[in-house]
């Protein structure tokens, strides 16, 4: 199996460390913003994984065709649904980071 070349555009990491009590709910809350945002035109890829060690800590890559893509992925239904009401609240570390693909 070849491996997929991802080349330009604009990536993201995010790290989410949640509450301990709010754990799960955030796990099911990222498959879903997973789920949705991965059929957003200028998606290229979206994923997103949970710390064996550390059940409360989250990992996620994002890559987009382009800033615009980035930009129009914030202001989804989705993202500002699950991100902004329900996911921040149950967190106790949000970081982002984006960078720029060689």
């Amino acid at each position: 199996m070849q491996a997929q070349q991802y080349t330009g555009g604009v990536a993201i990491s995010a790290i989410w460390e949640a509450k301990a009590s709010e754990a799960d709910a955030v796990a099911e809350i990222l498959a879903r913003l997973g789920e949705a945002a991965r059929t957003e035109p200028g998606v290229k890829l979206f994923l997103v994984h949970r710390s064996v060690a550390n059940p409360e800590h989250f990992l996620f890559y994002e890559l987009f065709e382009d800033e615009a893509a980035f930009a129009a992925h914030q202001q989804t239904a989705h993202f500002k649904s699950l991100v902004i009401e329900q996911g921040l609240p149950k967190l106790t570390k949000r970081e982002r980071v984006q960078y720029s693909v060689l």
